[in-house]
């Protein structure tokens, strides 16, 4: 049977083993830590603003199984704050386990604190230079040989990265010291990674926001959370920070709301929408004299710093000069969110199966807003200023242009029939192997 190996068990990674796994490949997904989902254990928003319209398109297409945990198991539903409407908000403490047991219902086999970190390449290229890839290596010296390869590595880490471009390791979820460093399979198959930018022309950026531990704040923020499963506290003027609006990676966040409140979301833990905050002065604040930070734990002086690691790609998802290594998340391009990881990392997978049948791979219509955010985003990476804007459905720039484009809509309905007129329905349930 064809093989495919995906690394790294994030949103997109998985996206992307179950897509390649439903078109009949043969499916081995590595994670260099212990748990699954990387950063979806501390995100948690989902279907606000323009994400629904992507959701649906995903289901309508055939990927349904992820959106279906994140709605099952959401906290609360139709949610608005600061710049978004109607968010879900899923359990960040419960979701892993959900997921895992997919993947293994699924058959996808799956190996966790297995860090790939070389490849093994073929000798020959293709008749156009392309690289090959034979298989990767794994950090205790075993290789993992496939047909076709999907990097899902994210962009964040390693430790020397947030030392350099942030404000040192800020022990967050991806826990580099306990599971060693993020590595570059791109770059160790010869091809150069594209850094992001800040308004200030460093590197990289800082993640949007951290959680507390709920039970370490005041039972009148807890109710409020439990209730309505948002806070917004206001801020004495002098404890307004708006100059950390410009580090964030997250822009759609990136208002004035967010500089002149705390505002909190109710994840099962109390998601604090602020790079970092520091500790002394979040105890400060009436509500707030118990706060725990419970990731990063450092999130009194820090957080992780991402966008240090993308790859060049088509609109297929391949990387530029491999045969067959495609990427997808953040690996993929400067992309911010749960859903925009599923969505890359979906096409990703399911174009490795067609990749092995020797079939044209997709590339999704940009009338689609999951086909323009990828076609569009491709397009401004190769600009100066395009290195400096992030991309999501949820705000900012691209949730602008899908408004001006008419492709933002909340209507389940519309967006099948929309998907249904490319013909493209349930595209990714159809067996390809």
């Amino acid at each position: 049977m064809y093989k495919v190996v995906i690394i790294g068990g994030g949103w997109s990674g998985i996206a992307a083993a179950l897509a390649a796994r439903k078109a009949g490949a043969e499916v081995s997904l590595v994670e260099k830590t212990d748990m699954l989902l990387g950063l979806g254990n501390v995100g948690g928003i989902m279907r606000n603003n323009g994400r629904f319209t992507a959701a649906e398109e995903n289901i309508a297409l055939g990927a349904s199984e992820l959106f279906g945990i994140t709605d099952k198991l959401s906290r609360h539903v139709n949610v608005d704050f600061p710049g978004h409407k109607h968010a879900s908000l899923y359990d960040v403490i419960k979701v892993e386990p959900q997921v895992r047991r997919l993947l293994k219902e699924t058959g996808i086999e799956v190996r966790t604190i297995a860090r790939a970190v070389d490849v093994v390449m073929e000798t020959e290229k293709t008749a156009n230079g392309d690289g090959v890839l034979k298989g990767i290596v794994l950090a205790d010296g075993s290789i993992i040989e496939g047909d076709v390869f999907v990097e899902c590595t994210g962009s964040t880490g390693p430790m020397g990265n947030c030392l350099t471009y942030g404000n040192g390791c800020c022990m967050c979820v991806l826990r580099c010291p306990a599971f060693g460093p993020r590595v570059s399979i791109t770059q160790k198959a010869g091809k150069n990674d594209i850094m992001g930018q800040r308004k200030d022309g460093a590197f990289g950026a800082f993640s949007g926001s951290g959680k507390l531990e709920k039970s370490s704040l005041s039972e009148d923020i807890q109710k409020m959370l439990e209730e309505t499963g948002v806070a917004v506290i206001p801020l004495r003027q002098e404890e307004v920070a708006k100059e950390k609006l410009d580090l964030k990676v997250c822009q759609q966040y990136a208002l004035d709301e967010y500089a002149e409140n705390i505002v909190l979301l109710d994840t099962g833990y109390a998601k604090i929408m602020t790079p970092y905050f520091p500790l002394e002065k979040l105890r400060a604040v009436p509500g707030f004299e118990n706060a725990r930070y419970a990731d990063p734990y450092a999130g009194g002086k820090g957080n992780s710093v991402r966008y240090l690691s993308v790859a060049e790609r088509d609109n297929h998802m391949r990387v530029t000069g491999l045969e067959n290594l495609l990427c997808g998340g953040e690996k993929s391009g400067l992309f911010v969110g749960h859903t925009e990881a599923i969505t890359t990392g979906t096409l990703a997978g399911y174009n490795s199966a067609r990749y092995l049948k020797g079939i044209r791979p997709l590339e999704l219509p940009r009338q689609l807003a999951t086909g323009d955010l990828i076609s569009y985003a491709n397009r401004k990476i190769k600009t100066k200023d395009g290195l400096m804007t992030r991309y999501t459905f949820a705000g900012a720039e691209y949730f602008q242009r899908m408004q001006e484009k008419g492709l933002y809509t909340t209507d389940p309905k519309a967006v099948r029939k929309r998907v249904k007129k490319y013909d493209l329905e349930n595209i990714y349930k159809e067996p390809i192997i």
